[in-house]
């Protein structure tokens, strides 16, 4: 916002609320027992366990009462966290300029309470009203004994987090109109993934798309970050500003497609690119925190990543996607010892095509003491472009981390664990890439908006391509990814699953690239198992819009 009042932090620390020395004690003068008196230094019992149901509604009542006020202290009071409380109560009514707030308390399901609040926001002469859904705990105040409402931003607004603000005032950028690569109008009403992006593109680009500015009440977020992106969320706009128009490289269809695909499995994202440009045409995430993973997720990518090692074997002479690549029960690498899937049977005569397309771990596993420390880096970033830090798409992104890591780490790189980390979006380029031999740093809005400079890499070799593109239209016709890419014929295709495991969690996070024609996608799906039951479905349906 350009005006309106100073926003208010909300404390992301709790403050310990300690009840006053002596908290509760008292004197009772016991007539029937002779006059005994308890000891004044004696502190009252603190009650344990969880709200009764009349605290539950007790406590929310005196909340709810002091906040419709606009007594952001006291309302703060009936809080585990007044100081936090305080300061973003006191900003919904100073800041936001939110007023006449009304609180209708729905029935409670234990110790949390459904509301609705409607309210008006006011500034500069405008008015409009502010409706919403929320719900809120009470919990036992773990020094007083007291029912309390647990604190959270979100009490206040569904949408808040720590560290976020409430303001109402003219907006921080023009409004945008951002349109597909044929002109469609995106919103996020119509695609609910696109909302933190439109926001980020908004902040990075409303004032170059020539818009002018509105009157809002908006979120506006700690450091400007919203699910990794910068940028303001509007809530109620009082005035509108003129929207100037943005062209993205999206296509309407495969957002759609995108967007109903991740709805089908939780924690789930996905991008597709066009490998002939760099273009993405598809960004979708489906999942609880709001964080856009497509771009800025920071995971083991499992064997996807064999995509890579398989072009670091061929580049550097070691074996051909028709050489030895054996694939033996298990693989052992400086004391650490590597398994395949359960069941998956040995064989000591495989090609690399043939462990490729099977995901066997030991074959690539094997070959870890013929790859130099740093050649899969190298690798990664001289031809696939990744790792550097340099990826200018057009909203923040991370462009992949392949270290030169010593140790059982050189092996387990290989397929896709130790350190190495990835985002959807950059296992879409790493197909991309395979795909074509050049590396095309992916882009979401066109580099002429804004003449910044794209990273570059120098690609893979004729003879390189061909190899990979043989041994994932192998996999993707009759290896671990034949199921997912079942009815996808008709043109070129070509795919790579992939599971990865991570500590503390009791399934594989699955991961899935693959291509058709002009178009490669990458999805992951946290806790989602093998590669072709959650993120391989996701990948195929957005290959079928054909971008």
């Amino acid at each position: 916002m350009r005006k309106g009042a100073k926003a208010a932090i909300v404390g992301s620390v709790f403050a310990v609320m300690v009840g006053g020395a002596g908290y509760g004690a008292f004197n009772v003068m016991n007539a029937l027992s002779g006059g005994g008196t308890a000891s004044a230094d004696e502190p009252a019992p603190v009650r344990t366990g969880p709200p009764s149901s009349a605290e539950v509604k007790a406590a929310s009542a005196k909340f709810f009462a002091a906040w419709e006020k606009g007594d952001a202290a006291t309302a703060a009071a009936y809080t585990n966290n007044a100081e936090a409380a305080t300061s973003l109560l006191t900003g919904y009514r100073d800041d936001a300029h939110i007023t006449g707030v009304r609180i209708t308390p729905g029935t409670p399901s234990g110790a949390t309470v459904p509301y609705s609040v409607k309210a008006t926001v006011s500034y500069e002469g405008k008015s409009k009203p502010l409706s919403y859904d929320d719900s809120l705990t009470v919990v036992r105040g773990v020094t007083t004994g007291k029912a309390l409402v647990d604190w959270q931003a979100s009490v206040v607004h569904p949408e808040l987090k720590d560290g976020d603000t409430l303001v109402t005032g003219e907006s921080a950028s023009p409004a945008i109109e951002a349109v597909d690569r044929n002109d469609v109008v995106l919103t996020k009403e119509k695609y609910p993934s696109l909302g933190p992006i439109l926001d980020a593109l908004r902040e990075k680009y409303g004032d170059a798309a020539g818009g002018t500015a509105g009157i809002e009440l908006a979120i506006r977020h700690e450091s400007g970050d919203v699910g990794g992106n910068a940028g303001d969320t509007t809530l109620v706009t009082l005035a509108k500003g003129e929207a100037g128009k943005l062209r993205t490289t999206l296509s309407a269809s495969a957002q759609a497609a995108a967007e109903k695909a991740v709805t089908q499995y939780a924690e789930s994202s996905v991008v597709a690119v066009k490998p002939s440009t760099g273009e993405v045409l598809a960004v979708a995430n489906h999942r609880e925190d709001g964080f856009n993973a497509a771009f800025l997720g920071k995971l083991a990518p499992g064997s996807t990543m064999k995509i890579i090692s398989a072009a670091t074997l061929i580049d550097n002479g070691i074996t051909t996607a028709n050489g030895p690549a054996t694939c033996p029960d298990t693989a052992t690498w400086q004391s650490q010892t590597f398994h395949n899937l359960t069941g998956m049977k040995p064989n000591l005569n495989a090609t690399l095509s043939e462990s490729f397309a099977r995901s066997c771990n030991t074959a690539f596993v094997s070959y870890a003491d013929s790859v130099k420390v740093d050649s899969l880096t190298n690798e990664a970033q001289e031809r696939f472009g990744l790792g550097q830090n340099n990826w200018k798409t057009g909203i923040p992104s991370f462009d992949g981390s392949v270290p030169a890591s010593g140790g059982p780490d050189t092996a387990a790189n290989m397929i896709g664990q130790g350190q190495v980390q990835m985002s959807p979006l950059n296992m879409a380029s790493v197909t991309a890439t395979a795909m074509t031999g050049a590396f095309r740093q992916p882009v979401i809005v066109p580099r002429s908006l804004d003449d910044r400079p794209l990273a570059q890499a120098k690609g893979l070799s004729q003879s390189t391509v061909e190899q990979l593109r043989a041994m994932m239209n192998r996999t993707a016709v009759y290896g671990t990814a034949a199921k997912a890419m079942a009815g996808l014929g008709g043109g070129s295709i070509g795919a790579k699953t992939g599971s990865a495991e991570v500590d503390g969690q009791s399934k594989s996070n699955s991961w899935f690239t693959g291509y058709r024609n002009d178009i490669a996608a990458a999805a992951m799906t946290q806790e989602g198992g093998h590669g072709g039951d959650a993120a391989g479905p996701i990948v195929a349906a957005v290959l079928r819009t054909g971008g």
